[in-house]
C-alpha cells in the first residue's frame, strides 16, 4: 500500500446484519478492498449476539488493517426495545476499532446518502447504485454491505474535518 494511502473501514451497524466495508483513498482516488456482512445468530441470547459480532469486527481489523473508521449513526426507531437493541450493537461496533486504536467517526444517515448520491432523502437503491458506480469493483451482496461502502465513502470525503472535530474535544 503507498504510503499516502489511507485504509478506512465503513460499518453500518446493526443486531441482525451488521454491514462493512473497506475501501483505499488515495488523494481523491478511492478504491476497493472488500466489504461484507456480520450475522450474529438471531436465536442465542443477547450476550452471545454482541461477543459474535465483536469477535468478527476485530476479525476483520486483523485481517484488512485499516488505519480509521467510521460508523453510521442510527435513528431512534419508534419501538424502544429495538432501539435499545440497537444501541447495544452499535456500541460494540464503536468499541470494537476503537479497541484496536483506530479513530472512529460518526456520521447521519442523511449526510452519507448526501454524499454518495447527492440527495438526503436517497433510496437504498440509488445508494447501491453509486457505490457501483464510485467503486466500480465492489461486490456487495448485500444492502449492509453497500451501506457500509457508503459510510467509508463518506468518511473518505469527510475525514478531515471529522479529524479536526475529534481535536477539539
Amino acid at each position: 500500500m503507498d504510503l499516502n494511502t489511507i485504509r478506512i473501514l465503513g460499518l453500518d451497524p446493526g443486531l441482525r446484519r451488521t454491514g462493512w466495508g473497506v475501501i483505499d483513498v488515495t488523494g481523491s482516488r478511492l478504491a476497493f478492498v472488500a466489504c461484507g456482512t456480520i450475522l450474529p445468530p438471531e436465536q442465542a441470547p443477547m450476550g452471545e449476539r454482541l461477543a459474535h459480532l465483536h469477535r468478527e469486527l476485530l476479525g476483520v481489523i486483523e485481517r484488512f488493517s485499516p488505519q480509521e473508521a467510521a460508523v453510521e449513526e442510527t435513528f431512534v426507531n419508534m419501538n424502544p426495545s429495538s432501539t435499545l437493541k440497537l444501541g447495544q450493537a452499535r456500541g460494540v461496533v464503536l468499541l470494537a476499532p476503537a479497541q484496536m486504536g483506530l479513530p472512529v467517526a460518526e456520521y447521519a444517515a442523511l449526510l452519507v446518502k448526501k454524499s454518495v448520491v447527492g440527495a438526503g432523502r436517497a433510496e437504498k437503491a440509488q445508494v447501491r447504485m453509486m457505490i457501483g458506480i464510485l467503486l466500480p469493483k465492489a461486490t456487495p451482496e448485500t444492502e449492509d454491505a453497500s451501506d457500509a461502502l457508503a459510510v467509508a465513502v463518506t468518511h473518505a470525503h469527510h475525514r478531515g474535518a471529522a479529524a479536526r472535530a475529534r481535536a477539539a474535544l
